[in-house]
């Protein structure tokens, strides 16, 4: 059997982005890492891309609660478009409102002790896994 490409999700961030990676069959996503924003962070992408066999990457767009794009979307349609031309896989954007409230609320229901908690890096990779499991989940409906 043929296996199906991955698809790899960033929770886009000014100095993280949190990421996350479904199983081959595209039911489950699974945190995967937090890469810094610095002039390494292309590098890292490729390298995660060719190691994990990655078909599609999904960026999480900040929508505000009225669907409009949030003051943040603007930094992330720029790193879209330069994204673009560092990868050679399709990129596409999915709707993260309220992904790092709900990583927040899942990492504190986990029972993480309260300093793990506070690191953001948790909170953008399991920002990212909500996001991933998400479209993952409309594409069954």
């Amino acid at each position: 059997m043929h296996e199906k490409k991955r698809i790899l999700a960033i929770d886009y961030g000014s100095r993280r982005l949190g990421i996350a990676i479904s199983d081959p069959m595209n039911i489950l996503a699974r945190g995967l890492s937090t890469l810094y924003n610095d002039p390494t962070l292309f590098d890292n992408l490729r390298a995660l891309i060719q190691e994990h066999t990655i078909g599609m990457i999904l960026v999480g767009m900040p929508y505000t609660l009225k669907g409009k794009m949030g003051p943040k979307g603007n930094e992330v349609l720029q790193f879209i478009r330069q994204l673009q031309g560092e990868v050679s896989v399709a990129v596409t954007t999915w709707d993260e409102r309220f992904t790092s409230r709900l990583a927040r609320a899942a990492i504190k229901e986990k029972g993480t002790k309260k300093m793990e908690r506070r690191l953001k890096e948790k909170v953008d990779q399991m920002a990212s896994t909500l996001l991933l499991q998400s479209y993952l989940d409309s594409l069954k409906s």
